[in-house]
């Protein structure tokens, strides 16, 4: 079928961005911690499984400060289940983000034992990882952001590291049956009243990914710096600025894209997953998905979303721990597969159907991080140049190799 040409548009965000976030970290973590390292103390320092941007120079900041004041630093994975729940596969994924005992130069602590901490007002066990329970303090990292299945005054930030990450496999997969808005504060508050939470990295990023604010708080800051910066948060979040959309095509998802591989704050879920959910605009009626990223280590977990994907993908997916993290989160939509065809092409040629080329709406995205780059169809044409953005070039086929592989983004 003809598919249509598409113009590459550019849009215009807030790329604010910090210049030295290794010294934030260092410097804020000398102020906080202050006297609370003893001379010989262990300290844990979390890590999670997203690509955050600076992530391995800022964590060994960490390090080289507790360092610093005498302390015996470590870092222990905080991601719940991912990494298919185990303590190799946990510590695997951490090291293929560069944080390893060789780039770190401290200990990587890596285990899936948790003990029961606390309890919430509503009687929930509060699980925590048992390497950092044991530390004579714990330092918590973490981007704080908008999450993908709930609302709520904190979502992902400190909090959630603690109260998910931190509480492995048995703790995410509690939190997330029973609610996340219901129990993530309540837990991470059972956390830092009875662990020994030392202080907060707080990270916020801008359109491009980039670290835009350090903000450096002892354990009594963490709630009310997650909802401050969330709010930021919304009001800096790129999004695909066309509503509605016939086709959205996605070069590719993962794990260190979003915890449902796609961002729903962009794609517009509504009620895909589950059938609960209202997450905005815009609407679309198919998302195609061509591929998994090599990050994401076979993880599929939110292919669900996709109504169309490709060979290439399905057959790049893990499948046990692609299960593990459906099975923790219990949004099962998250895990089936779409329809699955043999190559890009076919995909993206289903998705539009029987819709000319001169009239489908389609946009194309290289992931949900990366959006100041579009691709779209001459119908969105007069909106992007009402909403102002610029159009580099003119129109042009969409390139895929023999196989039917698209040509990179």
């Amino acid at each position: 079928m003809v598919l249509p040409k598409l113009l590459r548009v550019t849009q215009a965000f807030d790329t604010t961005r910090l210049q030295e976030p290794v010294g934030a970290v260092r410097s804020g973590l000398t102020l906080t911690l202050g006297s609370r390292v003893k001379p010989g103390a262990r300290v844990a320092i979390t890590a999670g499984s997203r690509g955050i941007d600076n992530l391995i120079p800022m964590t060994r900041a960490a390090v080289d400060a507790v360092k610093a004041l005498g302390g015996q630093p470590f870092i222990v994975p905080a991601m719940g289940s991912h990494g298919g729940a185990t303590d190799a596969g946990q510590k695997q994924l951490l090291a293929d983000l560069g944080i390893s005992e060789q780039s770190m130069g401290c200990p990587v602590e890596s285990s899936m034992e948790v003990v029961e901490i606390g309890r919430t007002p509503g009687g929930v066990p509060v699980y925590l990882d048992r390497n950092a329970y044991q530390a004579d303090g714990i330092i918590a990292i973490n981007r704080v952001k908008l999450h993908t299945i709930f609302r709520g005054d904190v979502e992902s930030g400190l909090c959630k590291i603690l109260a998910v990450g931190l509480g492995k496999h048995r703790g995410a997969q509690q939190i997330h049956r029973i609610g996340l808005v219901s129990v993530v504060v309540e837990s991470a508050r059972a956390i830092l009243h009875n662990a020994k939470v030392l202080a907060g990295v707080a990270i916020l990023e801008n359109s491009r990914d980039e670290t835009m604010e350090v903000h450096v708080v002892p354990a009594e800051r963490f709630e009310s710096t997650d909802a401050a910066l969330l709010k930021r948060a919304w009001k800096i979040l790129p999004r695909v600025p066309f509503d509605p959309l016939d086709v959205l095509v996605v070069d590719e998802m993962g794990k260190n894209i979003s915890g449902t591989g796609m961002d729903t704050n962009v794609i517009g879920i509504g009620s895909r997953v589950g059938g609960k959910m209202t997450m905005g605009t815009p609407f679309v009626s198919a998302i195609v998905a061509l591929a998994l990223t090599r990050e994401t280590h076979g993880n599929a977990n939110g292919i669900g979303l996709a109504d169309l994907t490709t060979r290439r993908l399905v057959d790049a997916i893990d499948y046990k721990a692609t299960y593990t993290n459906v099975m923790t989160t219990r949004l099962w939509a998250a895990g089936r597969l779409p329809v699955v065809m043999d190559t890009d092409r076919q995909a993206i040629e289903a998705a539009i159907g029987e819709a000319g080329p001169d009239e489908v709406r389609l946009v194309r995205i290289k992931n949900t991080l990366h959006l100041e780059a579009l691709d779209i169809s001459p119908a969105l044409l007069p909106e992007a140049q009402a909403f102002g953005l610029q159009i580099a070039g003119e129109p042009r086929e969409i390139a895929f190799d023999a196989s039917g592989q698209i040509a990179p983004f």
